[in-house]
């Protein structure tokens, strides 16, 4: 957390962390890391990294951790805190998010930490049959924590629990000027 906002770190609500983003609220992180279903073995792609917090708790899990950010200020951030952690599984890139990041690809689990329109097709294209993705989506200021599996089938969804998320951004979020 900022240094300004730590004697919050135990608040169980989303908490600002600068550029217009908030760390999730600790609730959720452990409620869409559960539905995640993450094993020993997974590669997992999270979406909108922030503080570097869930990737943090996901890198006790999988073994390997692909978070990425939009905001470069937020990414570098995050990289510079995991690192002096000492969490070399989990690793940090700035890019766009909604496109995936198709350089780690494929994955057996991806989150999303910010409010989605839709599953965007690159996270489709880059998650293996069987995989997992965990994102809340809906309206921009309302959206329902969704749990969507690949099968050879096609997608397979479960609406679980309401929540509210910053927006995501980028070519498959929301356009930052609505």
């Amino acid at each position: 957390m900022p240094p300004e906002r730590r004697s919050e770190a135990y608040y169980d609500g989303a908490v600002p962390i600068g550029h217009g983003q908030t760390i999730s609220q600790p609730y959720m992180v452990a409620y869409m890391v559960e539905a995640l279903r993450v094993e020993a073995g997974h590669r997992v792609l999270e979406v909108g990294a922030g503080s570097g917090y869930q990737a943090a708790v996901l890198s006790h899990l999988a073994d390997e951790v692909y978070a990425i950010e939009l905001i470069p200020a937020l990414a570098s951030r995050a990289a510079e805190t995991l690192e002096q952690l000492g969490y070399d599984n989990a690793h940090i890139i700035t890019g766009d998010g909604s496109e995936g990041y198709a350089q780690a690809a494929p994955y057996d689990r991806i989150i999303v930490a910010a409010a989605a329109p839709e599953i965007s097709p690159r996270w489709v294209e880059q998650l293996r049959v069987g995989g997992l993705i965990v994102a809340p989506l809906g309206e921009r200021l309302t959206q329902v924590c969704t749990v969507v599996r690949k099968t050879e089938a096609g997608l397979e969804t479960i609406q679980t629990i309401g929540c509210i998320f910053v927006p995501l951004l980028g070519r498959h979020g929301w356009d930052s000027e609505q």
